[in-house]
């Protein structure tokens, strides 16, 4: 069947809302259609090109942000924070490893969420589940969880403005070299971590120095000013992404999402013969697709020559989500056979889909012992094969929330969650935690 942004909707899909009003919902699609795009396909196609030194170990991938962005917690502060804490891992991975970090944020986009099931039931009342704020608000009630289609309008804003934003900050001095110091965020400068930080800065700042006198400073070497981050989110609503696919006229007459630079599929919607994967084959962006527990040797090659027949480096990273008691059972098998069969993927690790636990007061936590574990599992099982563990996807924000438990920066508890709960769907890293584990993730990689 020849493809077109459009022919995914002849497959079966799953995880998709059941809209009311289907006149409103062409109106919106048709409306988003006539949008400018959020990215250019050049932009994509760099970030596709990084990707590839990713997948040869030339390069190391730190993509994370939010679990589900959300209409209600949009500030410039919040933006910033996460931006702050994505350069900070970013400058400790690579002062660690020598190696150049590619930054891609779940951010600008990151509104759609899979559900376990269709519907959730309080006190006897049944309503359809929460789907991120795109699809339908998390209040429990009739009015709120009926699926709207205007919510995509108000994304694609909320997504626009991201976007203007974090491009602000990555051409307008926030990521000057300079400035090192100032990226520590205020909860995090005066415990053990933030000392650890600022003494990295000091090397850096005596680095930055000793280039100056050579005549690079950051006024005339722009990669010492400014910085890219790429955007990403899970392409679960194919309506709206169908109605931001644009031709690249300007390059090579292809079809690239313009809501994002990379997108990926969830291991819930990974289907071969499924609206997702019809609809991801077609589009030139780099693409992620989930791997858990449940992905067969064959199917996964099935799904690599579906997505990537071209076998084209930086198109396509595996994003591997095990848990810490399976990654070691289930893994290498996996990438054995993609070793040997001589497929060019891009591997990378996600601690968090796999780790969720129902805390001893009611909250679902992860805990940082269990994260830290399958990292150290997958980058062991990758030097054992011979293979190259090439980034880190987490769910992580730069506000001081407690979601996750433990780690030695900040120590939660369970009966410490209740204290600052903040998320809208699954719980993520706060800044002190994301940071202690890039500090650790850079050892494993200079190791």
């Amino acid at each position: 069947m020849n493809w077109t942004p459009s022919s995914w909707r002849a497959f079966p899909i799953k995880q998709q809302p059941t809209y009311e009003d289907q006149q409103a919902l062409k109106n919106v699609e048709s409306e988003l259609s006539s949008y400018p795009p959020l990215i250019f396909a050049g932009e994509a196609r760099t970030l596709k090109a990084q990707l590839a030194k990713v997948g040869r170990g030339e390069a190391f991938l730190l993509q994370g942000g939010d679990c589900a962005e959300s209409f209600s917690d949009f500030s410039t502060l919040t933006i910033k924070n996460l931006f702050k804490l994505m350069l900070q891992m970013n400058m400790v991975m690579m002062y660690t490893t020598g190696k150049p970090v590619v930054k891609v944020g779940r951010i600008a986009g990151q509104f759609a969420k899979p559900r376990s099931s269709d519907f959730e039931e309080i006190d006897g009342v049944s309503l359809p589940s929460y789907r991120g704020d795109i699809i339908n608000g998390i209040e429990f009630t009739e009015e709120a969880r009926t699926p709207n289609p205007h919510n995509m309008i108000r994304a694609y804003n909320q997504a626009a403005a991201t976007q203007n934003l974090l491009r602000a900050f990555s051409r307008g001095g926030l990521a000057d070299l300079n400035e090192v110091h100032k990226w520590n965020l205020d909860f995090i400068k005066d415990n053990p971590l933030g000392k650890k930080y600022d003494e990295l800065s000091v090397k850096i700042d005596h680095a930055v120095r000793f280039m100056a006198a050579c005549g690079l400073s950051s006024d005339k070497v722009p990669q010492l000013h400014q910085t890219t981050l790429y955007t990403s989110h899970e392409a679960l609503l194919l309506n709206y992404e169908e109605a931001l696919t644009r031709e690249d006229s300007e390059g090579d007459n292809k079809y690239y999402d313009c809501s994002a630079h990379m997108l990926w599929i969830g291991d819930r919607t990974r289907d071969l013969t499924e609206a997702h994967i019809e609809y991801f084959r077609g589009i030139e962006n780099p693409i992620g697709c989930k791997v858990g527990p449940s992905m067969g040797e064959d199917e996964l090659i099935q799904l690599i020559d579906a997505l990537n027949p071209k076998n084209e480096e930086g198109r396509l990273n595996l994003i591997v989500r095990m848990g810490a008691d399976k990654i070691q059972e289930f893994f290498p098998k996996l990438l054995k056979r993609v070793r040997d069969e001589g497929r060019n993927v891009v591997w990378s690790c996600d601690p968090m889909h796999g780790n969720v636990e129902k805390s001893t007061t009611g909250y679902k936590t992860r805990d940082f012992e269990n994260i830290l574990s399958e990292v150290e599992q997958f980058f062991k099982i990758h030097k054992k094969m011979g293979t190259v563990a090439g980034g880190i996807h987490l769910e992580m924000t730069g506000n001081d929330v407690t979601e996750c438990t433990g780690s030695q920066s900040c120590s939660i508890t369970a009966e410490d969650l209740a204290s600052r709960y903040h998320t809208q769907c699954d719980p993520r890293l706060n800044a002190n935690q994301a940071l202690e584990l890039a500090f650790m993730i850079g050892d494993m990689i200079k190791e």
